[in-house]
């Protein structure tokens, strides 16, 4: 039986596990600053625009950068306000940046637009997947693709075929080397019309462009009962064919779960050494290295009143980075990008020009309401892969077999 008491019991397991016996930190107990880093308050909020977030890069054929977000309107900054998706270009690299905005998709559905990602497709074209929010129990997912480079856009298809309130983070669609498009979704059953915040996880798939959509045969639970479940997934396709989906839970860390057959199955999802908070994280592959880059709130060591527990998400601060040469068992050169004790850091948009790395995310300090602003920060590759500590530890990925893993916790149907 479902008590608070089993409940309170198992999540008191989890945290147990992300004990320091659990994660060995070397050399020193704490992570340095990255040296280099370049940082500006990039999309803060005015008058009439109370918050500016969730955003995502694309590269165009001219050399240009294109940035996409969710710009707030009117005086309500919380999810279920007013908002559109509108974009700024760079003509240097992201050095600087257009002033102003323009617009992309404006007025769709009762309450807003946003949660944008850009991919840029092997057929050559952009896709534009977002979000249109209804109500608190109707969010679906749509895309749009423009084939001239950001000048316009062809109309909406849906994503997210059924009925639901399904949340995918920005900047989290991939296509995998087969052509493939994975789209990373937690569905939140409605209570009563109201938003629920636990969470089930599964993909929706597409093998013909974006033309027509499914979901994954299996849908994941959290193994652990708890408020939140298993929230904000992403995904990265890793370098043995397998993907690796990870998780924003309740429990002390992101949650890992793996597909052998292109992100249908899914292995029942297990807890990582990727310490945090109830708070997103993101992963992508460096393309001159073919490591994996993390960004995400570590909380490896930190002291405990940040920590999520069962009655709070624990505090998103402090945003650390680390890299991975080995698919993710492993993550070397940890360092704080910012660690300000009043800082609430989410929602990243990662990018890579030349030698550089583009990182965008909500970054908001004491007083601020939280994700009202957007930052802009760029650093080397090169300082990036000096020094940091490490994090060792983590669970060993299952094998790739060519045949789908075991179906997760829920099933799937």
């Amino acid at each position: 039986m479902d008590t608070p008491m089993r409940r309170a019991s198992l999540l008191s397991l989890a945290l147990l596990l992300l004990s320091p016996l659990t994660f060995a930190v070397a050399p020193d107990q704490q992570s340095p600053e990255l040296h280099g880093i370049h940082r500006q308050t990039w999309l803060p909020p005015g008058p009439d625009n109370p918050r500016n977030s969730e955003g995502s890069f694309i590269k165009l054929k001219d050399g240009r950068l294109f940035f996409a977000y969710s710009k707030f309107m009117g005086s309500d900054g919380g999810d279920f306000g007013h908002a559109m998706i509108v974009g700024r270009y760079s003509s240097d690299d992201g050095y600087t940046w257009a002033a102003q905005d323009v617009p992309v998709v404006q007025k769709e559905g009762a309450m807003n637009v946003m949660s944008v990602s850009l991919l840029r497709l092997k057929d050559g074209r952009i896709a534009l997947f977002y979000a249109r929010k209804n109500s608190e129990s109707d969010l679906l997912f749509y895309v749009r693709f423009s084939s001239d480079e950001t000048r316009t856009w062809s109309g909406p298809t849906l994503c997210t075929p059924g009925s639901g309130y399904f949340v995918m983070n920005n900047d989290r669609a991939i296509q995998l080397r087969t052509g493939r498009i994975l789209l990373p979704v937690s569905l939140h059953t409605s209570q009563d019309g109201k938003f629920s915040p636990t969470g089930t996880a599964m993909t929706y798939l597409s093998d013909d462009g974006g033309v027509t959509w499914r979901r994954s045969a299996t849908v994941l639970k959290s193994p652990i009962p708890s408020r939140a479940g298993l929230q904000e997934p992403g995904v990265i396709e890793l370098k043995n064919g397998q993907v690796l989906m990870f998780l924003r839970t309740q429990l002390g860390s992101q949650y890992l779960s793996y597909s052998n057959d292109h992100g249908d199955h899914w292995s029942d999802p297990q807890p990582s050494v990727i310490a945090s908070p109830l708070s997103n994280a993101a992963m992508k592959r460096i393309p001159s290295t073919e490591d994996i880059l993390l960004v995400w709130n570590d909380h490896t060591r930190i002291d405990d009143s940040y920590r999520a527990n069962e009655n709070s998400g624990g505090k998103r601060t402090p945003v650390s980075v680390a890299v991975s040469r080995d698919d993710g068992r492993t993550w070397i050169h940890v360092h704080h990008l910012l660690a300000d004790p009043d800082g609430w850091y989410s929602y990243f948009a990662l990018y890579f020009v030349g030698d550089r790395v583009l990182l965008a995310f909500c970054a908001t300090g004491k007083g601020q309401p939280h994700l009202s602003e957007t930052d802009f920060v760029w650093f080397k590759l090169k300082d990036l892969y000096a020094g940091g500590t490490q994090i060792t530890g983590g669970p060993i990925p299952p094998p790739s077999t060519g045949h789908p893993v075991k179906s997760g916790a829920g099933g799937g149907s």
